[in-house]
């Protein structure tokens, strides 16, 4: 099947970091190729791939001083994707709603993945507007604001398993993974660490819109204790030493998370997972087999106790089976099926339809 990729801009694919959407988009696209499809990934130019490369800018924008407006890379993107849409069998969009103007208008079906949290009035606004556009969700959870979408499947994200490395042993700290923000919470986990009276690492980024949070809810915090490390945004083979050498990992979130894929990188190391049950935690975690699911904080401190019993093998299983690169892509390759198969139906119906108004006006015809 000949697929078109679309991905953000913010982050090359795979992200270098930080970067959960794209990495998903880049362990599909790798797997979709592995699988004998034919796809041709839009992203940024400094991306790297086995698929077909087509650069919608030279570098990824996040970290770009010299970009002022990303809004602006994303609408050539587009632009750039849907003059080749004949070429491609289905769109695949990973870039959220920015898309669907030019896919109602063209023939190529499109299908998008929602990565985001939809719970936001505006979003709702314009998913409603655009409620024809074939949607994938990441999570059960994530539909519930918007459940009148035209959602035609949930497909869990992936990791590439093999790049996280199993370890049968825990380590003597817990860990925060991903970004500084309020909704994250890493004061919640600072004070678990402190709680409980064992160290925490903390490897994340601190985006622009957070800098102000970090400056002044956890800076001090982190200086203020011996316990608490700060180590800023860790690559993939760090961040796959810091996740299996970890006793837990924390994920006290405070929002309707849509998927969490630090959860799955923690579980394929075999580091059980303490959380809060929000959003798609309940999807993602086995409560009692692979980490504990929390109400609230002192939940979260009793939990440090309890993950200490549990299998750290039945983490790791747990990955392997629903969240590998093969189980992701074996579940947008139904979806794919679905749409053009669909497409092909309806070309049909219409070529019939016209068919038959063409004989009827040849048979008036012949009456005259």
């Amino acid at each position: 099947m000949r697929i078109a990729m679309i991905a953000p801009l913010m982050e090359s694919v795979p992200p270098p970091l930080y970067g959960g959407t794209e990495r998903v988009v880049s362990v599909l696209s790798e797997t979709l190729v592995r699988r004998g499809h034919e796809v041709t990934l839009f992203a940024s130019g400094d991306s790297v791939t086995n698929a077909k490369l087509i650069p919608c800018c030279h570098h990824a924008l996040r970290l770009d001083p010299e970009v002022h407006d990303p809004h602006a890379f994303t609408t050539a993107q587009l632009g750039e994707v849907y003059r080749q849409a004949a070429s491609f069998d289905i769109i695949h969009n990973h870039n959220d709603y920015y898309a669907f103007p030019a896919a109602r208008m063209a023939r190529t079906p499109t299908v998008t993945t929602t990565h985001g949290r939809l719970d936001l009035p505006e979003y709702r606004r314009v998913y409603q507007t655009f409620r024809e556009q074939p949607l994938v969700s990441i999570s059960h959870a994530q539909r519930v604001p918007v459940p009148n979408a035209n959602w035609v499947s949930t497909v869990y994200n992936a990791i590439e398993i093999k790049n996280y490395h199993y370890r049968s042993e825990p380590g003597d700290y817990l860990l925060f993974l991903g970004r500084i923000s309020p909704e994250k919470r890493p004061d919640r986990a600072i004070e678990i660490a402190r709680e409980v009276g064992m160290r925490l690492i903390i490897a994340a980024k601190v985006d622009t819109v957070d800098r102000d949070y970090y400056e002044h809810a956890i800076k001090k915090q982190i200086a203020s204790s011996s316990l608490i490390e700060f180590v800023g945004e860790v690559n993939e083979q760090e961040k796959d030493a810091l996740l299996g050498g970890a006793y837990a990992y924390l994920f006290p979130i405070d929002w309707p998370e849509p998927f969490g894929l630090t959860m799955v990188e923690a579980m394929a190391t075999g580091t059980p997972v303490i959380a809060t049950a929000v959003g798609s935690v309940a999807e993602i975690v086995v409560d009692g087999v692979t980490g504990v699911l929390c109400r609230g904080f002192s939940d979260m401190v009793d939990a440090v106790e309890q993950v200490g019993s549990l299998d750290r093998r039945a983490c790791r299983d747990h990955a392997e089976r629903h969240f590998s690169p093969d189980v992701m892509a074996a579940g947008y390759e139904s979806v794919y099926r679905r749409l053009v198969d669909r497409i092909v139906v309806l070309s049909s119906d219409v070529i019939s339809a016209s068919a038959g108004q063409i004989m009827n006006d040849s048979a008036g015809q012949g009456m005259d």
